[in-house]
């Protein structure tokens, strides 16, 4: 299994966010800390203001900032609001799939899914941001 470029993408941005200490932080930065597409990233910092788990302000000295608390951001809710989960196409509505209702791999990819989101349901950003001037290190070095 593997995450999209999206969550993966939201989980970094919320990451930098909070080893910025509050501070706003413009999604170019971001993107070439990481060196990823700007572009992409701020559609995932759009989707991120939308959950509510950052906030945007434009104009100088703008950028991206937590919403809230580091520990209040479960790592299993991100996922969840940015990943599809229907990890085959008989986990979806509109299932054309002649097994479905027969067969037991809906069940089991289900059950293997939500334990993997309750595992993630473990960690907070806070748990990621640790030892956190060690990776304020990796991630700023030479940005500032």
């Amino acid at each position: 299994m593997q995450l999209s470029k999206f969550s993966d993408y939201a989980l970094r941005v919320l990451m930098y966010c909070g080893l910025r200490d509050g501070c706003a932080t413009p999604v170019a930065e971001i993107a070439a800390a990481y060196g990823v597409s700007q572009n992409h990233l701020v559609k995932v910092a759009a989707r991120l203001v939308e959950l509510g788990l950052v906030v945007a302000t434009r104009g100088r000295g703008g950028g991206v900032q937590l919403a809230v608390a580091p520990v209040e951001i479960v790592l299993g809710e991100v996922v969840r609001e940015t990943e599809n989960l229907e990890l085959v196409e008989c986990m979806g509505s509109a299932s054309g799939c002649v097994l479905t209702g027969s067969c037991k791999l809906q069940r089991a990819l289900g059950r293997a899914r939500d334990a993997f989101l309750a595992e993630l349901d473990l960690y907070s950003l806070e748990d990621l941001l640790k030892p956190k001037r060690q990776l304020q290190a990796r991630l700023f070095e030479g940005s500032n």
